[in-house]
């Protein structure tokens, strides 16, 4: 089993501070081969797309404006946004934006067998567990181990974003990540 260490993190996400590197690392080292994030090539994807998303580990939830695209996420169906208010309510949390009704739903029956669980509790989201575990769950309901394994970074990219918004960034922080988990 792969173990991350403090210095190692630092070194691939150099913005992170040495307190959130000590909240997230035991759920990272926890969890990560328990979602299967069990090689160097698997978990230096995981923590570039997860260092670019999280702004390096100091952001577990989305940044509210609301910006026209947050404004969006009322009412959106696909979302599972339906009620008033769920736009906000189910905004991004985690170190990959888990963000929608029906994302926190699906989460809840993954991980407690209770669609409710989240729903009722967002903000649990947040916390260092739970952002780190939303994260290794979409990793591995995408299968993004694929691209991982594949190096198919663009790929890879564009399944967690949607594009490739902040491809520059991820790619550095991939490169950095490749060379100190070797």
């Amino acid at each position: 089993m792969i173990l991350l260490t403090h210095e190692q993190l630092k070194t691939i996400l150099p913005q992170a501070t040495a307190n959130n590197i000590s909240l997230y690392i035991p759920f990272l080292n926890d969890l990560l081969p328990k979602f299967g994030i069990d090689t160097n090539q698997r978990i230096a994807a995981f923590i570039a797309q997860v260092g670019h998303e999280s702004g390096q580990l100091r952001y577990n939830k989305e940044i509210w404006g609301p910006t026209e695209a947050q404004k969006g996420y009322e009412g959106r169906k696909d979302l599972g946004n339906i009620t008033a208010g769920d736009g906000i309510k189910f905004k991004g949390r985690g170190l990959i934006q888990l963000t929608g009704k029906v994302n926190y739903e699906a989460f809840g029956q993954d991980i407690k067998q209770d669609k409710t669980f989240f729903t009722n509790n967002p903000q649990l989201v947040e916390t260092p567990e739970y952002a780190v575990m939303t994260a290794c769950w979409f990793w591995k309901k995408k299968k993004l181990n694929t691209y991982a394994d594949n190096g198919d970074f663009k790929t890879l990219t564009k399944k967690i974003n949607g594009g490739l918004n902040g491809y520059d960034q991820r790619l550095e922080i991939w490169e950095r990540a490749k060379q100190v988990l070797q």
